[in-house]
């Protein structure tokens, strides 16, 4: 839309693209009050803004009766995140089906696909379309704006979405929802004639053509374009203001240093669309700047699985798995012992991969990636491990969704940690009662990109020198010192000594060369194998056997075991987790995990027939002992 006021030559003309509807909904600014929309639909700001909003009741279609479609582009880490903050304001008014066209770069993609594959959202529809296929359309347009090549794939979204497609609801990641976004879907009903505002009609009147025409002309006096796509548009609307239909203010309340947003609404029932369109985001100075902001970070740190409820009498689209995991957990008896155990085990966990920037290391034939997981009482642990290890490293962390926003300011403070950008963060959300160790373990090891890697946990520090000696040998002779003196003693030599005794320290002291040892019952080392090594059994949660699982998987799959002479790494103490305590003071609990390692062995049994027995009678023996 044009905004009011006297004409401004279109190189200096503030307009601010948020919702792009093909064909289209355009919000400008402004050039004297800075309002996301001066023109509605009578020529009113205010009155027609209210009548407008409560006409709308009359236009929305029955409920589930339409599939709402929305396009956004995104691209890299930081909008990764930002589009999950939008679409939880979506989903949690939303009342109607939603089919999302995300138009992503590879790391977007990435990591929006596994998003969206664990979120698991009834009545969401997600298409992927490539962006680099994208960016020879527009990488002819001089921009200075700083979102790039992918500010300006707006002006191609026609000739990407699918033909069947008529109309589409356009969207920044930067915005944030107040309201049904069915609302703003019904003002398609307020076009009417030949006004081209679907899909098909841009088509049929060469819109491809109409906007490269007009940028060709521009670009003759604008050395580039400041707003993206934005100036485009503008010039555009220019030449043909019958393709805009204008609409109230309060779709698009912007949030820049100098608008004066609040002549836009008089309640703060009247918002609908809260719009962050300033680089400084949510530092903006604005009158209702605090008010806004809490709207927005009610949504960041929002429970994402409380979106994931049906819509009540609609027929619902579950995602792939979704009904046959349903009829699992109800097949589950609530007063069963072990129905934690057993629930967790079927948990699906949303997965947030790469949730920071990350720059993978280059690529070296035997580079090492260190694999682990933690949860928020372990975070102060991470600054000491990137001190320790060098090398890159994949960690898993499970927390809350207000927990990952704490995480972010946490790394972005801590200079040893904002320093590293080889280490790669995944952030699994938090569902359940119990630790899913050994799901956060493959999170974390399915996203490691070197040819090894060392499983670790996040409470052992590797020597200073360990990476290098992973590949090229070093000393030990300062932590034999300390062990001679007692400073420091083998891990859980006095309550779990059969956890390590394979390695044989004794003879570790001397070993100038490799060596190698066998399994025994109980064995759980920390390894450096091949990056496709078996995956940890995710039925083991909470505390108890869930390396020992992984190092019986892989000696029966004939995985050799090598004892390094110069490899070492030390345990820093802290306090029990909550799966510990209850491990030591629950008969229920221990009998629980007896279970498990009994199926466990039941499994192996079945994969690796007799070959497996000696399995059985370790766990034999060590009931026994029990």
């Amino acid at each position: 839309m044009l905004p009011r006021g006297r004409p401004r030559a279109l190189g200096a003309a503030l307009l601010l693209l948020l919702l792009l509807v093909v064909g289209f909904f355009l919000f400008g600014r402004d050039p004297e009050y800075g309002l996301g929309t001066t023109a509605t639909l009578d020529g009113d700001p205010y009155g027609s803004r209210n009548r407008s909003t409560s006409s709308l009741q009359l236009l929305l279609p029955p409920k589930c009766e339409v599939m709402l479609h929305v396009a956004i582009v995104c691209a890299g880490y930081n909008s990764s995140r930002e589009i999950i903050t939008l679409m939880k304001s979506v989903l949690f008014y939303r009342k109607n089906p939603l089919h999302l066209h995300l138009i992503t770069d590879a790391v977007a993609r990435n990591i929006l696909e596994t998003l969206f594959r664990t979120w698991m959202v009834p009545a969401v529809v997600v298409s992927f379309y490539d962006a680099e296929e994208l960016k020879p359309l527009v990488s002819w347009i001089p921009n200075k704006h700083y979102s790039g090549l992918y500010g300006l794939m707006k002006l191609v979204l026609p000739s990407v979405l699918p033909l069947s497609l008529a109309r589409v609801i356009v969207l920044d990641t930067d915005v944030t929802f107040s309201s049904d976004i069915m609302e703003l879907w019904a003002l398609f009903g307020h076009f009417s004639g030949v006004i081209l505002l679907w899909l098909d009609r841009l088509q049929q009147i060469g819109w491809e053509q109409m906007w490269k025409l007009t940028a060709k002309r521009e670009l003759l006096t604008l050395t580039a374009t400041s707003l993206a796509d934005q100036d485009i548009f503008n010039a555009v609307i220019k030449e043909h203001p019958e393709l805009v239909h204008p609409l109230p203010c309060v779709w698009n309340v912007q949030l820049s240093d100098h608008t004066l947003a609040e002549r836009c609404y008089l309640e703060a029932a009247d918002l609908k669309v809260i719009h962050w369109n300033s680089p400084k985001k949510l530092r903006v100075k604005n009158k209702h700047a605090e008010f806004f902001r809490d709207l927005h970070l009610t949504f960041l740190g929002f429970d994402g699985k409380l979106l994931c409820r049906e819509l009540f009498g609609c027929p619902n689209q579950f995602p792939p798995g979704v009904e046959q995991l349903q009829q699992a957990l109800a097949q589950l008896d609530e007063e069963e012992p072990c129905f934690e155990f057993r629930q967790q085990q079927l948990t699906v966990h949303r997965v947030h991969i790469t949730f920071l920037s990350h720059q993978p290391p280059p690529p070296r034939p035997h580079d090492v990636t260190l694999v682990a997981q933690l949860s928020m009482d372990r975070l102060q642990m991470l600054e000491a491990l990137c001190r320790h290890w060098r090398g890159p490293m994949s960690l898993a962390l499970y927390l809350t969704d207000a927990e990952a926003q704490q995480f972010l300011r946490f790394v972005e403070t801590s200079p040893v940690l904002s320093a590293r950008k080889d280490v790669a963060y995944h952030v699994v959300y938090r569902d359940g009662p119990l630790y899913p160790v050994n799901q956060l373990r493959n999170v974390a090891l399915a996203q490691a990109l070197t040819p090894y890697v060392f499983l670790s946990d996040i409470d052992f520090l590797p020597a200073y020198s360990l990476y290098d000696y992973l590949s090229f040998p070093n000393s030990k002779a300062e932590l034999l010192t300390l062990l001679d003196a007692g400073s420091l003693h083998t891990f859980r030599y006095h309550e779990w000594p059969q956890g390590h005794a394979s390695t044989d320290y004794t003879r570790w002291r001397e070993a100038q060369a490799p060596y190698r040892v066998q399994w025994s019952a109980d064995y759980e080392p920390y390894v450096v194998v091949p990056r496709d090594c078996p995956r940890y059994d995710p039925r083991f949660v909470g505390f108890g056997w869930n390396k020992v699982a992984h190092i019986i998987e892989l000696d029966a799959q004939e995985y050799e075991f090598l004892v390094l002479p110069e490899a070492f790494s030390i345990h820093l103490p802290h306090a029990p987790s909550l799966d510990i305590s209850r491990f030591r003071s629950s008969p229920t609990y221990r009998d629980c995990l007896q279970a498990l390692k009994e199926e466990f062995h039941q499994d192996l049994s079945r994969r690796y027939g007799s070959a497996a027995l000696k399995y059985l009678t370790a766990l034999q023996q060590s009931r026994s002992r029990a």
